[in-house]
Order: structure tokens, then sequence, then C-alpha cells
């Protein structure tokens, strides 16, 4: 009887961890400058330029964009806050982004079906 749980939680596991490849092979790219993003990366982005407002100290100090020291910022965005173009790439993400990228009609796009 135990053994019967334990193959039933490793099925479980086993199909949780396969739905999760699944999904990451299932994502939308944007491709820019050098630097490759998850659509869905960018779209958080957008909400955290929205949403915080960092402290004027912080804005005076760094001459990176402020969302780059936002604690929520995507791993696969932090790159770009190295670049000396962090401003312009991270705006062009956006506006790509918001212009029919999950339509796949935009060239950097990649990975739609």
């Amino acid at each position: 009887m135990a053994s019967r749980a334990v193959s039933g939680y490793l099925l479980c596991a086993v199909a949780l961890v396969f739905l999760m490849l699944l999904q990451g092979t299932q994502s939308v790219y944007i491709q820019y400058q050098g630097f490759q993003v998850q659509l869905e990366s960018v779209k958080q982005l957008s909400d955290l330029v929205g949403q915080w407002v960092p402290g004027p100290g912080l804005q005076d100090q760094s001459p990176r964009p402020s969302v780059c020291h936002h604690p929520a910022l995507p791993l696969d965005l932090r790159p770009i806050c190295a670049s000396k173009d962090a401003a312009r790439i991270f705006q062009a993400l956006r506006t790509i982004a918001n212009d029919d990228c999950e339509l796949c009609v935009n060239v950097a796009c990649t990975g739609c079906s």
C-alpha cells in the first residue's frame, strides 16, 4: 500500500516537472540588441515601471534606469542593466511587446508557432 502511494507521488512529481519544462519551451522570446528575453518578462517590466518609484537618493546615485533597482525585475532582464543603452533598450522592448509580438508579426519575436 505504501509503495503504491509513493508511486503516485512520484508520477505526480514527474508530470509536474514535465509540464514546467513544456511551458518553458512554449515561451515567446524577443531578441533585441544582442539580448534575448521572454515576452512575459517584458510584460512584467511594463508593470514594474508603472508601479515603482525609487527614492530620490537612488535616482541621483545611479546612471542605470530606476527599474534596474527593482527587486522584482525578472532575471533575464537584469543583464540589460549593465548596458550603457539600458533605458533605450527597455523602452524599445516595451514597444515591441505592445506591438503584436504575441501574434508573431514582429521580426524581433521568436519561438512563435
